[in-house]
């Protein structure tokens, strides 16, 4: 008969001792298998984490570099046919200088800018190079054009000159160069003609293409006609508008609206439909909130679509049920004894809320802000429904101007039909993203950290 099934009067010492041991053993035994099991869910955990973000920066980092082209450009008055830029002492008016100047101008812009870009890139070539003119356009962004006109109307005097320039390859020689394309595949599944190819190859081994960072991918706006410049400026500030705007208004009235619930208002029927209905806005899907806010601020206050002030404010609305439960559970955490002290040392309700008990809450409240800012910043689906997948060549000056967001071209990038060339700028994209959120939330971290000395 085993010793733990003796009744206890019947045990010796020795046998109640063992007993005891073979309890503890056991006790110890499960309680080690509970720790060995939360370690390596934490370890398996962060391992798909790393590996999340590895991968990410794996496919992103060659998006930060990109290959420039050092081209002579001859400014070649039998190309470049175009009158003397006005002279403004040569007119009465200023009026009638502007005029002529515009004039210019437009006649600039009318000249066939690929024939420059084209004698460039042949003057590249070696001597004998046979190519054709369209094949040999392909190698060049389809906005070089545009940089050297540019260089002209700045500064006229470079007519009949040869000045050095630096241009972006385009997105198709750029696969090449990088291998996004497989090399050994037939030239009708090739991007480019097999003279360009070889012709890329040429530039690359005697440095007319060079790799350098891709800053244009920081600076630039998104571009369809010219991908290799395609840039997250755009979105960049459009996301960082909104988050301006859902910080100053989702935390005020997120935590105002937790406080008059949890300290100030009456218990009835009334504050206890609220609180429901916010815990249930809480797990409404995001898409929601994007045909809500289409329905009101779009079509009823008529406020600019694709907007960052109407993406501010939808994220406004799905961000609020978040902190203000986040905020209503930091108060319920707070000891009554602090508000049975306080109210016995003759502060008034108010006092006793703002003075005493929201000071030890701001670091849960941050918590919270830090959680909703996060989850805004990543929407997606709501923002589709507000018009901020519009393109937009331009970098929004106001929350007023239309704008997209980072998010939104992510979901633009990763849909484009160039998936060779585009991938690659998605997770680009994506670090940026993450960079973001990851500046954001360390500012509101430290803010927490000395609230919590403070407190």
């Amino acid at each position: 008969m085993a010793i733990d099934t003796l009744p206890i009067a019947k045990q010796t010492p020795a046998e109640r001792t063992q007993v005891v041991h073979d309890g503890l053993r056991a006790r110890h035994l499960s309680e080690n298998i509970f720790k060995g099991l939360g370690l390596a869910a934490i370890i398996l955990a962060l391992g798909f984490v790393a590996l999340l973000f590895t991968d990410i920066i794996r496919k992103g980092l060659p998006a930060f570099t990109q290959e420039n082209m050092h081209l002579s450009v001859n400014f070649d008055p039998a190309i470049v046919k175009v009158d003397p830029v006005p002279i403004r002492n040569g007119f009465a008016s200023e009026a009638e200088y502007q005029a002529a100047s515009l004039k210019w101008q437009r006649s600039v812009a009318l000249l066939n800018w690929n024939k420059v870009v084209e004698a460039s890139l042949r003057a590249a070539a070696p001597a004998g190079y046979e190519i054709d003119t369209k094949d040999l356009l392909t190698i060049a962004e389809t906005d070089a054009r545009h940089e050297i006109r540019e260089r002209f109307v700045a500064n006229p005097t470079l007519l009949g000159q040869t000045v050095d320039i630096d241009v972006l390859a385009s997105a198709s020689a750029v696969n090449w160069i990088k291998g996004n394309i497989d090399r050994s595949l037939q030239d009708s599944q090739q991007q480019l003609s097999p003279e360009a190819r070889s012709l890329i190859d040429t530039f690359v081994e005697n440095g007319v293409i060079s790799r350098g960072f891709a800053w244009s991918i920081l600076t630039n706006v998104d571009s369809r006609a010219a991908p290799a410049s395609a840039g997250l400026a755009g979105a960049f500030f459009g996301s960082l508008y909104m988050m301006i705007i859902v910080i100053l208004l989702a935390v005020p009235i997120g935590v105002a609206s937790a406080i008059y619930l949890e300290e100030f208002a009456p218990k009835s029927k009334v504050t206890d439909f609220i609180e429901v209905n916010i815990n249930n806005l809480a797990a409404v899907p995001s898409i929601v909130f994007g045909l809500l806010g289409a329905a009101v601020f779009i079509n009823y206050m008529h406020l600019p679509i694709s907007a960052p002030l109407v993406g501010g404010l939808v994220l406004t609305l799905m961000t609020l049920p978040t902190i203000i439960i986040a905020t209503r559970g930091a108060l319920l955490g707070v000891s009554p004894a602090l508000r049975q002290a306080a109210l016995g040392m003759g502060a008034s309700k108010t006092q006793m809320v703002f003075h005493h008990v929201l000071p030890v809450t701001f670091p849960s409240i941050l918590t919270a802000t830090i959680i909703g800012v996060a989850h805004a910043l990543g929407e997606t689906a709501p923002l589709l429904l507000i018009g901020m997948k519009a393109f937009v060549a331009s970098v929004p000056a106001t929350p007023m101007d239309q704008a997209t967001a980072l998010p939104v071209q992510i979901y633009l990038w990763q849909g484009n039909e160039d998936r060779n060339f585009f991938e690659p700028r998605t997770a680009a994209a994506i670090m940026v993203l993450l960079a973001f959120m990851i500046v954001l939330n360390g500012i509101a971290v430290y803010l927490r950290s000395r609230l919590e000395k403070r407190a």
